[in-house]
C-alpha cells in the first residue's frame, strides 16, 4: 500500500496544499475533487471531521462540505426557489479514529503537519496527517481516494495508520453518513443500501466492502453493521494498520430498474481483482486520457500547472457512456447552480471534447437530443415554433431557471434569464455543427444532429418579428451574454447567431436532400417541414438586423447601446464586488458596462465572418467596457486577443482565468470548480496561442506564443485522424506528426501543407 500512497514524482503533475486553513477549506475541497463523470467526490477530509451541525447559519459557515454526487440524480427539494437540484448521496468515506476511546480530532492536540496532493496524472487524491494527541500519542496517517475512470461505478479509499510514539487502544470506525442527503431509504442491508428520490422517483444503490490489516495480517472487525465496520486493537509504536474500502454505486432512472443488483455486481467484480486491480485499471484509463489530451508548455511552470489542472477537471467531468446527463456549471465538484446545465457546456467545454475526446462530445450532444422534447415544449409555451432550449437544464430538458430569487438585501428579484436569454438554442446548434465538421460523424448527424439544427433554425425563424416599414426583421425583448442589460432589442450576439443557425439549417436540408434523401423524406415528414417554410427561413435570415455598421466595422451590442452612459472601469480598479453591486442594478442597466464577453464572444465563435480590421475594431471598443463579472469572460477575451496578436493582453486574461480556481480570486470556489473557465483556459492556449482553427476545409494554425513560452504541444483528433502538434518559439516552428489515420492537408498561416503517416510536418513561420 505504501507505494500506492506516493504521488507522481514530477511536480508538474501534482497540485499541493500544505497545512490546514479553516477559512479556505471549502475552496480547497472543490479544487481537490475527484470525479469520473458519473461519480464526483469533493476533497474533504474523511477522517475524524467531528460533528457538522450549526443551528444558525447566518453567523456560521461550514468549515467542510463533504459531498459525493451522482450525475443525473436530480430531485426537487423543499427549498427556495423550488427547482430541481442535484442530490448529494451518502458520504461513503467517513472514518472515525479513537485513541483509548477519545476521538482523534484535528483541532484537539498538536497538528504536526497536514497536506493534500491532487495527483492529476493518476487521477486521485493523496493526503497526509501527522498529529500528537492530548495524551502524547503521535499518529501518522496517509490516505488515498479515487473514483474509477475504468469502471465508473467504483470508488476506492485507502488509509495507512501508524503509531509513531506512545501506545493506545485504537478504534477505527468506518461508516456511511446519509444525513442530509435528501434521499428516502428503501432498503438497508449489511453490504448495500438502496434509496429513492421523493419526487423524481430515481433509485440509488451503494454497495461496499472494507478490510483492515495490521502489519500485513487481516484483522476481523469487532462490529459489523449495515454499511459500517469497527475494528479495535492495542497498538504500539512502529505498528502499521492498512485499511481499504471499495464502494459501487448505481443509479436507476425508471421504476423497474434494480440499482441494488447493479451495484452488488459491480462490487463483486471489484472484489475479484482487489483494490490493487481497481487502482491499476484506473491509472491505465487515466494514462490513455492524458495520451490524448495532455498539453505541454515549456518555459512557464505556472501555465503548465494551470493547463494540467484544467485538463484534469475536464477529463473528470465527462462520461461518454451516459447520454442522459450533461455537465453542470460546477461539474460534480460542488453545489452552486444546483448541478444545472447552461450554454457553458456547448461553448466552453465541447471544443475540448470535440478535439481530444470525440466520444464524450457526442454523448453530451446526445443529451441535448434527448431533451429536445423539453425545448420544443418551452418554445410552444412561449408562442414560437421549433426548439428553445432551457437556459438551465437538469435531467428532463424542462426549464429549471428559478423565476424569482431572494437578493442579498432580502428583496425578491425576478429572474428573466429563463425566458429572455435565448441564444442557448444557437449555442447548442453551433456545438452540433462544430462536432460534425471536426468528426464527419454522419451517423450522429442523421440520428440526432440534423433534427437539433433544423428545430433550432425553425425557432429562430419564428422568433423574428414581421418585417418593419423598411423590411427589417427584429428580435426584441432579449438578454444577450451580457446579463447586466435585460429586455433589450436586437442583441448582436443573439441575432448574428440566430442567422448563422438558420443558414446551417438550410445547409443541413441541402445535405440531406443530396446525400440522404430517404432520411430527408422521413425527417421532413416528422417535422412537417416543407419548401414554403424553408423560403420563410431564407427571408428571415436575409432581413434580420445585426447592428453591424460597415463604415466603422462595429456591431452595436444592442439597439440603443451607444446612447447609454459611458463608464470608465479604471475608476473602479481594486473593487471586490461585481459592478452591478457597485453601481446598483438600475444604474448598471443605464450604462455601457458589460458583464462578460458579448460582441467579443462573436469574434471568438465566428472569426471568419469578419475581416481582421473589423474584429480588431470591435475588440478594442468592447474590451475596456467589460467588467469581467463572470468566470466565463476573461478566457473569451484572451482567445480573441491572442488571435489578434495581442499576446501580452491574452496572457493576462489567461492567468486571471487560471487564478479563479487555483487562487480562488472570486471567492466562489467553495461551490465547485468553475468548469467553463477551465474549458476556456484550454481554448486560450490551443485556439489562441497555438492559433488552431477548425475550418470546413481542414485544420489551420496561426500561432502566437507568449514571451517565455519555449514551446506548446498538444494532440488533435480530426476526421478520424490523430495529430500531434508542437509550436516552438525559437525560430518560429510548427511541427505536426500524424499518429493515426490517412494523410491530410493543414494550413499554417494560410499556406497548405501535406501531413502523412511517413511525412511529418515542420514549417518555419515566415519562411
Amino acid at each position: 500500500m505504501h507505494q500506492a500512497l506516493e504521488p507522481t514524482a514530477d511536480p508538474a503533475w501534482v497540485l499541493c496544499e500544505q497545512g490546514y486553513d479553516l477559512m479556505r477549506e471549502t475552496g480547497v475541497e472543490s479544487r481537490f475533487a475527484v470525479s469520473n463523470g458519473f461519480l464526483g467526490v469533493r476533497g474533504a477530509r474523511a477522517i475524524s471531521r467531528g460533528p457538522t451541525w450549526v443551528s444558525w447559519l447566518n453567523m456560521f459557515n461550514w468549515t467542510s462540505w463533504p459531498r459525493t454526487y451522482v450525475a443525473g440524480l436530480f430531485d426537487t427539494p423543499n427549498a427556495e426557489p423550488v427547482v430541481p437540484a442535484l442530490v448529494p448521496v451518502a458520504d461513503w468515506l467517513r472514518v472515525r479514529i479513537l485513541l483509548d476511546d477519545v476521538p482523534l480530532l484535528l483541532r484537539s492536540g498538536d497538528l504536526l503537519s497536514h497536506f493534500r496532493n491532487l495527483d492529476m496524472k493518476r487521477g486521485l487524491l493523496i493526503s497526509g496527517w501527522h498529529h500528537r494527541s492530548p495524551a502524547g500519542v503521535v499518529v501518522r496517517l496517509r490516505t488515498l481516494r479515487l473514483v474509477s475512470l475504468a469502471e465508473r461505478a467504483l470508488g476506492l479509499q485507502l488509509i495507512q495508520l501508524a503509531i509513531e510514539e506512545g501506545q493506545a487502544e485504537v478504534t477505527l470506525e468506518a461508516s456511511f453518513d446519509a444525513a442530509g442527503s435528501g434521499l428516502d431509504l428503501v432498503k438497508l442491508e449489511r453490504d448495500c443500501g438502496v434509496w429513492r428520490t421523493e419526487q423524481s422517483g430515481k433509485g440509488l444503490a451503494m454497495a461496499a466492502g472494507a478490510t483492515l490489516r495490521l502489519d500485513g495480517q487481516d484483522l476481523a472487525p469487532v462490529e459489523l453493521g449495515h454499511l459500517n465496520w469497527s475494528w479495535r486493537w492495542p497498538s504500539v509504536a512502529g505498528q502499521v494498520a492498512s485499511f481499504d474500502r471499495l464502494v459501487a454505486v448505481a443509479r436507476g432512472d425508471r421504476p423497474g430498474d434494480d440499482p441494488g443488483r447493479v451495484a452488488r455486481d459491480a462490487l463483486a467484480g471489484a472484489g475479484r481483482i482487489g483494490w490493487r486491480g481497481v487502482l491499476d485499471a484506473h491509472e491505465a484509463a487515466w494514462a490513455e486520457r492524458w495520451r490524448c489530451s495532455d498539453i505541454e508548455v515549456e518555459g512557464d511552470a505556472e501555465a503548465q500547472q494551470a493547463l494540467r489542472f484544467a485538463a484534469y477537471h475536464l477529463n473528470s467531468a465527462a462520461n461518454p457512456a451516459d447520454e442522459r446527463v450533461s455537465i453542470g456549471a460546477r461539474a460534480l465538484t460542488g453545489e452552486s447552480y444546483l448541478g444545472h446545465v447552461f450554454w457553458d457546456t456547448e461553448i466552453y467545454l465541447l471544443p475540448f471534447y470535440t478535439v481530444t475526446w470525440p466520444e464524450a462530445a457526442r454523448s453530451l450532444l446526445m443529451y441535448r437530443h434527448r431533451t429536445l422534447g423539453g425545448a420544443r415544449a418551452k418554445a410552444a409555451r412561449m408562442g414560437w415554433r421549433g426548439a428553445l432550449y432551457a437556459w438551465e437544464s437538469a435531467d428532463t430538458g424542462e426549464e429549471t431557471t428559478p423565476e424569482r430569487v431572494r437578493g442579498p438585501d432580502g428583496k425578491i428579484v425576478d429572474v428573466l434569464c429563463g425566458t429572455q436569454e435565448q441564444h442557448i438554442s444557437a449555442d447548442v446548434a453551433y456545438a452540433v455543427w462544430q462536432y460534425w465538421q471536426a468528426t464527419e460523424d454522419d451517423g450522429f448527424m442523421l440520428e440526432a444532429g440534423a433534427e437539433i439544427i433544423l428545430e433550432t433554425a425553425r425557432f429562430w425563424a419564428s422568433r423574428t418579428e414581421a418585417p418593419d416599414a423598411v423590411g427589417h426583421r427584429h428580435i426584441r425583448g432579449i438578454i444577450g451574454p451580457d446579463e447586466f442589460h435585460e429586455h433589450v432589442d436586437d442583441n448582436a450576439y443573439t441575432n448574428v447567431m440566430a442567422g448563422w443557425n438558420i443558414r446551417r439549417g438550410l445547409d443541413v436540408v441541402a445535405w440531406l436532400r443530396e446525400r440522404h434523401p430517404d432520411r430527408w423524406t422521413a425527417l421532413s415528414g416528422e417535422l412537417a417541414l416543407d419548401d414554403s417554410e424553408l423560403a420563410q427561413w431564407r427571408e428571415a435570415d436575409e432581413s434580420l438586423v445585426t447592428g453591424f455598421d460597415a463604415h466603422s466595422g462595429l456591431f452595436e451590442q444592442f439597439a440603443g447601446y451607444y446612447e447609454l452612459e459611458p463608464i470608465d472601469l479604471a475608476d473602479y480598479a481594486g473593487r471586490t464586488v461585481a459592478m452591478d453591486v457597485v453601481l446598483g442594478r438600475e444604474r448598471t442597466r443605464r450604462c455601457q458596462v458589460i458583464k462578460q464577453a458579448d460582441v467579443v464572444a462573436l469574434l471568438a465563435l465566428l472569426p471568419d465572418d469578419l475581416d481582421r480590421w473589423a474584429r480588431e475594431a470591435n475588440f478594442r471598443f468592447y474590451e475596456p467596457r467589460c467588467s469581467h463579472d463572470s468566470s466565463l469572460s476573461r478566457a473569451m477575451h484572451g482567445l480573441v486577443a491572442a488571435r489578434l496578436g495581442d499576446v501580452e493582453m491574452a496572457l493576462r486574461h489567461f492567468r486571471r482565468t487560471a487564478a479563479i480556481d487555483l487562487a480562488d480570486t472570486n471567492g466562489g470556489s467553495a461551490g465547485g470548480v468553475h468548469i467553463a473557465a477551465q474549458g476556456g483556459l484550454w481554448q486560450v492556449a490551443v485556439f489562441g496561442f497555438a492559433g488552431l482553427s477548425l475550418l470546413d476545409r481542414g485544420l489551420s494554425f496561426d500561432p502566437h506564443l507568449p514571451a517565455g513560452w519555449q514551446s506548446l504541444g498538444f494532440r488533435v483528433q480530426w476526421r478520424g485522424r490523430a495529430l500531434r502538434v508542437r509550436v516552438v518559439a525559437e525560430g518560429g516552428v510548427v511541427e505536426a506528426t500524424l499518429e493515426r489515420g490517412e494523410a491530410l492537408t493543414v494550413l499554417v498561416r494560410g499556406e497548405p501543407y501535406e501531413v502523412g503517416p511517413d511525412r511529418p510536418l515542420r514549417v518555419r513561420l515566415g519562411a
